[in-house]
């Protein structure tokens, strides 16, 4: 069955399946390689690139469908998910599909409920689905061409993450559960699109009392082995609760 087949078929049964007009999109993030990187996809008859997405089937609550829309790209549910904006420009999606009928349910309307999520980058399995031709992750520093409005979706997305690093567990759900005071550093910084003094970061962290040194350190490399951290979960949460303080 070639693309446009299959989506007039899955056309016919997202009108009986899902509630008309209204859509999902997600911002996957995760850290990897000491890189901000965000889960793309290509559909099998575009060429630009796109955020995961869906729809709201009839019988399920919004949140639940994003939480399904996740675990079908990723593989697991177990992911911090966070609604952020609603977006509901005309002609949001209707150019992507000019060349169908305008009966199609994919050529409507939509108005696009976005969620950010927080990816531990090992915990994740991509899942390359019948309508796509590519699904990877991808480094925010040099992102592709995004189809429809995504760029704007991904962009208010890394603005909320930006405001959101001083009262949400942003940290805690991107690094693994061990990790370097330089990873975490790199971590800030991607997420915040600048350089930070090092001697500054550590001090900060440190007086938050966030942070568990382990008795261990990482392995490798010329230079001395970097101590291992892991967040401390009870502090961390309570110090979110009045907010980090002070800009970094």
């Amino acid at each position: 069955m070639d693309f446009k087949e299959l989506l007039e078929k899955q056309s016919a049964e997202s009108w009986e399946k899902y509630i008309p007009t209204l859509s999902i999109d997600c911002v996957i993030f995760s850290f990897y390689e000491n890189s901000l990187q965000v889960l793309i996809l290509k559909m099998r008859d575009q060429d630009l690139w796109g955020l995961p997405g869906g729809y709201v089937k009839k019988t399920e609550n919004v949140d639940d469908a994003a939480v399904r829309i996740l675990k079908d790209r990723t593989g697991t549910e177990n992911i911090y998910l966070q609604q952020f904006y609603t977006f509901g420009n005309l002609n949001r999606s209707e150019k992507a599909f000019e060349q169908y009928h305008d009966t199609i349910w994919n050529k409507q309307r939509f108005i696009s409920i976005g969620y950010y999520a927080l990816a531990e980058h090992s915990q994740v399995k991509l899942v390359l689905d019948e309508y796509s031709s590519a699904v990877q992750w991808h480094s925010i520093e040099n992102l592709p061409e995004f189809m429809m409005d995504h760029r704007k979706i991904f962009d208010k997305a890394l603005t909320t993450l930006r405001e959101q690093l001083n009262n949400h567990p942003i940290g805690y759900n991107l690094l693994p559960e061990k990790f370097t005071m330089p990873e975490l550093q790199k971590l800030y910084e991607g997420i915040l699109g600048k350089r930070l003094n090092r001697g500054n970061f550590y001090r900060k962290i440190l007086r938050y009392d966030i942070l568990t040194k382990l008795e261990e350190s990482r392995k490798g490399g010329a230079h001395k082995a970097p101590d291992l951290y892991s967040f401390d979960v009870e502090k961390y949460n309570s110090a979110l609760k009045e907010g980090l303080k002070g800009n970094w």
